[in-house]
């Protein structure tokens, strides 16, 4: 028994219903065109004029005007805050392809279709069934009853039950109906093919970008430290006895935090999609400093770059320049302050690179790498 009376206390049956009515009043201004265009039609058959006034030309003035992009938007918007279920998957956009557009008109077309339906039995049922449910309490005016071909002596008992029946079915009906759109709202408000690997390719682009931001913040941050952490020691064993170096190590120090600093707002910013100018991109242009940085630092740096590779394509410069840093960040932060050798030059169409140091009495561990200078095919 609470199974059957529960669609009666369920917010979603009355926002489904709700969805339904608006599809009614929706398609009442298509009724009146269709009425209005009555008079250019030829005279004919009654039926074949009623069907067209109240079923082809309303519905097919909806499909046309289901076509248009915003419609999707606007329908698969209200599917998702009313019907609920399936439909709450929707993310509403407007038709980018002619496939798109056709589903949705077909959506619209029906739900104007299925709403008015609804919308008109909920204006009729209740007031018979409240009829029904007065006629055995009423005395009934003969000539009424004569109109609908009954006598004086008619059986009013069943009228209760048939009135109770008729809210029943109009009750069944909303649900049925809000089910029903609910579960198809998605196949025809949803992405095509197309869109959905549209959809795919650009969070592949978006991953693809925040890991390229999280590997430079790694690479900036994480270079940084490393270098801090031992510039700050280096000033705080000399503070006493170099003075003037130990301020230089303060000011390094203040350098490296403030462009860290500057690189992790900057990433965090593009993280949270805020707007903002264009990631900072350090290149082999900024090296200098870098290596300036890491020999204050107190590591004996034995640095030998060309200045031509000041000048290599700038995907190239950027990425050398983070496996430079990288590099010596490893060293400091693995073999502490050892010398650290590096070669830096161009060979041809190629950018070459070598860096090297000691590990106390194991053999000196190098990494040589070579980089194009220009993108291959």
């Amino acid at each position: 028994m609470v199974r059957v009376f529960r669609p009666l206390i369920e917010r979603t049956t009355w926002q489904r219903w709700a969805h339904l009515v608006v599809g009614g009043a929706l398609l009442m201004p298509y009724w009146f065109l269709a009425m209005s265009l009555t008079p250019l039609l030829p005279a004919g058959n009654t039926v074949v004029m009623v069907v067209l006034i109240l079923l082809v030309l309303p519905g097919a003035a909806a499909f046309v005007t289901g076509l248009v992009p915003t419609v999707r938007l606007l329908e698969s918007s209200l599917a998702k805050e009313l019907l609920k279920g399936p439909a709450a998957t929707l993310v509403p956009g407007s038709a980018h392809s002619w496939e798109s557009r056709v589903r949705a008109a077909a959506w619209y077309t029906l739900h104007l279709g299925a709403g008015v339906v609804v919308s008109g039995l909920s204006l009729a049922v209740p007031p018979f069934a409240v009829v029904m449910l007065l006629a055995p309490m009423v005395t009934w005016d003969p000539r009424f009853l004569e109109t609908w071909g009954w006598r004086d002596g008619w059986h009013q008992w069943p009228a209760p039950l048939i009135g109770l029946a008729s809210l029943a079915v109009l009750l069944a009906l909303i649900v049925a109906a809000g089910r029903l759109l609910a579960r198809l709202a998605p196949r025809f408000l949803g992405p095509s093919a197309a869109e959905k690997l549209a959809a795919v390719e650009a969070r592949a682009v978006k991953l693809a970008e925040r890991n390229r931001l999280a590997r430079e913040l790694h690479d900036s941050v994480g270079h940084a430290l490393s270098v801090v952490t031992l510039q700050a020691g280096a000033a705080g064993r000399v503070l006493d006895s170099d003075p003037a170096f130990a301020r230089e190590a303060l000011g390094a120090i203040e350098e490296s935090a403030r462009a860290a600093l500057e690189d992790l707002d900057h990433v965090l910013g593009l993280l949270r999609e805020d707007p903002a100018g264009p990631a900072p991109q350090a290149t082999l242009k900024d090296l200098g400093r870098l290596l300036e940085q890491t020999r204050i630092a107190g590591v004996e740096l034995d640095a030998e770059v060309e200045p031509e590779v000041e000048h290599v394509p700038a995907a190239v410069s950027r990425e050398a320049y983070r496996i430079v840093q990288e590099g010596l960040t490893n060293a400091l932060r693995h073999a502490g302050k050892v010398p650290v050798r590096l070669r830096l030059g161009i060979a041809g169409e190629r950018l070459e690179m070598e860096m090297s140091n000691p590990l106390g009495a194991h053999p000196v561990s190098s990494t040589h790498l070579t980089l194009p200078t220009k993108r291959e095919t």
